[in-house]
């Protein structure tokens, strides 16, 4: 799957198919599921259907579905390069280094 084709909106619904899949695997109700993650059913069908919700929301659903470790895999801890850790001589980043307006425009260093 490219990914990088697809729009936000066609992200939404393969999160939230993946979402369904993930509970129907646990043979969990959508109603048991908003019970475990306290939200209401609708919440938990419009996140399967791909509608608009917040990271908050995500994260109770993944705890109630006891899958939390998802997350590792979503947006891994990028830890810090042997280099980096020389250069910041054990300090830790706090903010990023100003840029131009058209230095690295569009790039994101993850």
């Amino acid at each position: 799957m490219n990914i990088y084709g697809m729009s936000d909106r066609a992200i939404l619904r393969e999160m939230g198919r993946r979402l369904k899949r993930k509970r129907l695997e646990k043979n969990i109700s959508q109603e048991k599921l908003a019970e475990l993650a306290g939200l209401n059913r609708t919440t938990i069908g419009e996140a399967e259907r791909g509608t608009p919700f917040g990271v908050l929301t995500l994260v109770q659903i993944l705890r109630a579905l006891n899958a939390l470790e998802e997350i590792d895999s979503f947006l891994p801890d990028p830890g810090v390069s042997p280099l980096q850790l020389a250069k910041m001589k054990g300090k830790e980043r706090r903010r990023a280094s100003p840029q131009t307006a058209d230095a690295n425009k569009g790039d994101i260093d993850w």
